[in-house]
């Protein structure tokens, strides 16, 4: 029973030691990245997601950046039917974005954001403005989801 205790007791120690409460403690070390943007395209009046009654097609999706013309790189998530447009990396370094959302080779909305990534112990995204340009739209807090509205 002893021995039980004795190993059990310097298994404690071992475990205690490597712990501590500080976040800025040397040798610890933290990483936030920047969350991805989610857009849910949806008729205004009905309230139907666009991707979902076929009207839209994820295939005649185009997203490019306005300052240079480039195209940018997005995911369709079509998991669980839930037919969501997402931008990921936006804010995982400082920076201003300015861009166009285009499905069918019409302009459905835009998206500016101006982020600064704070570096250090524990690194993070602060996002000093972003707006939805050209559309109406619902921000469902508890998600993320943006839920842009098309007449």
């Amino acid at each position: 029973m002893k021995k039980k205790f004795k190993i059990l007791f310097v298994f404690l120690i071992i475990v205690a030691s490597g712990c501590t409460n500080e976040v800025n403690s040397p040798g610890i070390l933290c990483f936030t990245p920047p969350p991805s943007f989610k857009f849910e395209i949806v008729d205004k009046s009905t309230g139907v997601n666009l991707f979902t009654n076929g009207t839209y097609q994820s295939s005649q999706i185009a997203i490019t950046d306005l300052s240079n013309n480039t195209k940018i790189p997005f995911t369709f998530v079509s998991e669980n039917g839930l037919n969501l447009i997402q931008i990921e990396n936006i804010g995982s370094k400082t920076e201003k974005i300015n861009y166009s959302i285009i499905i069918q080779e019409k302009s459905i909305f835009g998206l500016y954001v101006d982020a600064t990534r704070i570096s250090g112990d524990c690194s993070y995204t602060k996002y000093n403005e972003i707006l939805i340009k050209d559309a109406e739209f619902k921000l469902n807090q508890s998600t993320g989801i943006y839920k842009i509205l098309v007449p």
